[in-house]
């Protein structure tokens, strides 16, 4: 199914470096990055946010797009792929379950992902906890209200084109209901622009984490591919999991190459934590209630997370003066003395 979500999107001539060859790190050598990455885990103290790409999903049936069989790998020498599930029946993997499950046991405070398969949605993770940059294919938005709304099935469109049905928000109890709005998909096309609210508390999250971990993902696209690295001003570590090398390598503290859901067991074991399956029963696209579920950022999350967000960049700027400053202060004591002495 994301070979008809590629087919959707408009022609767009630069999608990256493709068909890179992947690369495993020994078993030793995962055991032992794995067994680091949960001490940082440990020490930050929840303040950790993941990043995921489309390499989350491949377990699950749903095709990559830059990998040796990804999607625009293999149109560029004109073929298809041979496995591609429907976005309706695949189901979340082991790394989508372990995320929730973290995230809920409070090691994990946010989840930042580029990809529209849904599956995040489907683990049944928090929308309080989870930015989606690109869009989801199961959420359609409000062309007014921009509020959105969970769908039972997968979007037949790309580029936020109208779904055929009008805004729900006066189903929610809303004094006043958004009256006109048509609904729309929630995927972004080429060069649009990314949803507010999503790219806001991105950002910030990105930037307040002590520990920003990409997994399953090459990094390419921007501005999703350098939000990992917003900590590395104040001293935060990044942490990459992906097969194939990635542009931010170099910045990267820690680079574990090999299958993420592996990771994930490894480190959800270290931490005594317990990986659910997936329950359909908590599945918000299957449950009789999917087309009266919203799924809408609350406006009061991102005026929280700002106040926090500024308090950080005033410390961090407090301290910078402080530094700059401290040398000039040690500059003038020592004139001082020198001319104490010359007298």
């Amino acid at each position: 199914m994301s070979c008809n979500y590629a087919d959707n999107l408009s022609p767009y001539g630069n999608k990256g470096i493709l068909g890179i060859p992947e690369e495993f790190d020994s078993a030793e050598s995962v055991e032992r990055k794995c067994e680091e990455l949960v001490d940082w885990i440990l020490a930050a103290r929840g303040r950790v946010v993941v990043h995921t790409g489309a390499g989350i999903s491949t377990s699950a049936g749903i095709p990559d797009f830059r990998g040796p069989k990804g999607v625009w790998t293999l149109e560029k020498k004109g073929e298809k792929p041979k496995i591609n599930v429907s976005f309706e029946d695949a189901i979340p993997t082991k790394t989508h379950m372990a995320l929730k499950s973290l995230c809920e046991q409070g090691f994990v405070r946010f989840v930042i992902s580029q990809n529209i398969d849904g599956l995040h949605l489907k683990s049944g993770f928090s929308r309080q906890h989870l930015a989606e940059l690109h869009g989801n294919m199961f959420i359609e938005q409000c062309s007014k209200c921009r509020r959105q709304f969970v769908r039972s099935t997968a979007a037949k469109t790309v580029g936020q084109k109208p779904c055929g049905g009008m805004c729900r928000s006066g189903e929610f109890g809303q004094t006043r209901s958004c009256r006109g709005g048509l609904l729309l998909d929630n995927v972004l096309d080429w060069e649009a622009d990314l949803p507010e609210r999503d790219l806001d508390m991105a950002i910030m999250h990105s930037t307040l984490a002590d520990v920003n971990i990409a997994l399953g993902t090459t990094l390419q696209i921007i501005p999703s591919g350098n939000l990992p690295l917003k900590n590395k001003k104040y001293g935060g570590k990044v942490i990459i999991c992906n097969l194939q090398p990635t542009k931010h390598d170099k910045k990267a503290d820690l680079i574990i190459s090999t299958y993420v859901d592996d990771v994930l067991e490894k480190i959800c074991k270290r931490l005594g934590i317990e990986i659910p399956t997936y329950n359909a029963s908590e599945d918000p696209t299957k449950a009789s209630t999917a087309e009266n579920s919203e799924w809408t950022i609350p406006a009061h999350t991102v005026k929280e997370l700002e106040k926090e967000y500024n308090a950080k960049l005033k410390t961090f700027k407090t301290q910078q003066k402080l530094n700059t400053d401290l040398p000039k202060s040690i500059t003038k004591v020592m004139k001082n003395k020198k001319r104490k002495h010359e007298n």
